[in-house]
């Protein structure tokens, strides 16, 4: 094995670390060496079960020490890492599923009271006979595997959606992922002194990335948290002698609005939505001796991130500065653009959408805008595109707008973000009704939570006579966010 693959990287932690707690979940304590046994069993497993190199294999469960076996062990047969967001519908699943050409899938039996699988198999009855399940948590014999991965294999594909709303698949070899997992360890300064409490979703990059495998890489202990509830979090913290925890604003103000007393930490990390100063720094008075921000995106998980050095208000207001040997500057028209060599290989099975993101000079055009300080520091200044981030999560207005157009009664529809106190901003549905038609904003957001997640789903709806438009028919948006 090379050393910049992902199986490397375990194998070297297991030498280094040893008997030092790798993954606590519950009443499972497993040293870096259990956890290297676990996974390759896991990878054998695979091996036997017909998965080879260059596979790809979904995963599709809660933060738990089953996750972590499972898509380690995925890697480290040389497959490719497909992760699901949990808050998907059965059909947002099965179209990553079937998109991303997956010839396995892990799932969690039953999560959040819903038996996952049975659903996926209710919904296509086809899948067993083209997709190799297998059910977690599973036993895995102990066996001896050789992992057979290269640096430049694709370690993962990590879906997120387009501005049309179609989910595109951002690929990434293993060099790739453990430099941006090194660039965050070390601008963190994470080390094995430490107990990382993981609530960030295993399957986004923050928890995978930014997660799991820093702590590989830096000897800290994984403590997962299957979802987010602030007692839980409060109670772990406490027990389990928790250092760092990262997460996106919402949390942290959980915690501080919560009556039990919350143990001082190390280290908070956050991003994903603009962090109030009054927030920062009251987390630094009553959670955290450090507070850092950051900024990233599927395509490139991080590019900027602040210093232990940095002050409240450059924490607040800026993401920080260039991370993980990232370049970035704003072009003439605000637009944020990265380039640097953890920057996505490309677009799963889309070439078009790949070179519309990634120009001949190789910067990735981010669709954010933002400016630049004098010393480096990147302040997110608006979006290009008309994505909204609901508690941590990116929304693509479009996505919306077409499951609305599929509502009786509707005769058009536009989506915009709007400011929440607790998720950051959350969806507002403006709805032209048709001619008749009586239609209630009840209606409307029951119908969106039979189609998508919940972070999708608007809150608010409003119905107007007509959508405002320009000259040439545009919606115009920022009209109904009341700018001028």
């Amino acid at each position: 094995m090379r050393r910049e693959t992902i199986p490397a990287a375990l194998l070297e932690a297991a030498e280094r670390f040893g008997d030092a707690e790798a993954v606590v979940d519950g009443q499972v304590r497993l040293s870096f060496r259990e956890l290297h046994s676990r996974v390759m069993a896991v990878a054998y497993g695979l091996w036997a079960s017909g998965i080879t190199r260059g596979d790809r294999v979904a995963i599709f469960g809660p933060n738990t020490h089953h996750w972590v076996t499972s898509a380690l062990g995925v890697l480290y047969a040389g497959a490719t890492l497909v992760p699901i967001n949990t808050r998907f519908t059965t059909a947002e699943t099965l179209d990553v599923i079937n998109r991303s050409g997956a010839r396995g899938l892990f799932v969690e039996g039953e999560f959040l009271g819903v038996d996952r699988e049975a659903d996926l198999l209710e919904a296509d009855v086809t899948l067993a006979s083209r997709v190799r399940i297998y059910r977690m948590p599973m036993q895995w014999p102990e066996a001896t595997f050789e992992s057979p991965v290269e640096p430049d294999d694709v370690a993962d594909i990590l879906y997120t959606s387009g501005t049309t709303g179609r989910s595109k698949g951002a690929m990434s070899a293993h060099r790739q992922t453990l430099a941006v997992a090194r660039a965050w360890a070390s601008r963190t300064e994470l080390s094995s002194a430490d107990r990382y409490l993981i609530v960030n979703p295993f399957f986004h990059s923050f928890g995978y990335k930014a997660g799991i495998l820093t702590c590989l890489l830096t000897g800290a202990t994984i403590v997962p948290q299957a979802k987010f509830d602030v007692a839980e979090t409060i109670r772990l913290t406490t027990l389990e002698r928790i250092t760092v925890l990262p997460g996106a604003p919402t949390i942290y103000q959980s915690i501080l609005d919560h009556p039990a007393d919350f143990p001082r930490i190390r280290l908070a990390v956050t991003g994903a939505a603009v962090v109030p100063v009054a927030l920062v720094e009251r987390m630094q008075k009553e959670l955290c001796d450090t507070v850092l921000t950051g900024y990233g995106l599927t395509e490139c998980p991080v590019v900027t991130l602040c210093s232990p050095t940095d002050d409240a208000s450059t924490v607040a207001h800026t993401a920080g500065h260039a991370a993980a040997g990232c370049e970035v500057r704003v072009a003439p028209n605000g637009e944020i653009l990265v380039r640097g060599p953890n920057v996505m290989l490309g677009y799963l099975d889309d070439p078009a959408a790949t070179a519309e993101a990634i120009d001949e000079e190789g910067w990735l055009h981010t669709g954010d805008a933002g400016s630049l300080d004098a010393a480096g520091n990147l302040t997110i200044t608006d979006r290009l595109k008309d994505m909204y981030i609901c508690g941590g999560f990116n929304v693509y207005p479009a996505e919306v707008e077409q499951a609305l157009a599929r509502l009786p009664g509707v005769a058009e529809a536009a989506v915009i973000g709007v400011p929440d106190e607790r998720l950051g901003e959350v969806g507002k549905a403006h709805i032209v009704r048709k001619p008749g038609a009586d239609l209630s904003e009840e209606q409307v957001i029951s119908f969106c939570q039979t189609l998508m997640a919940n972070f999708k789903v608007p809150r608010r709806v409003e119905f107007l006579a007509a959508l405002p438009r320009n000259p040439s028919g545009k919606v115009l948006k920022r009209v109904l966010r009341g700018e001028s």
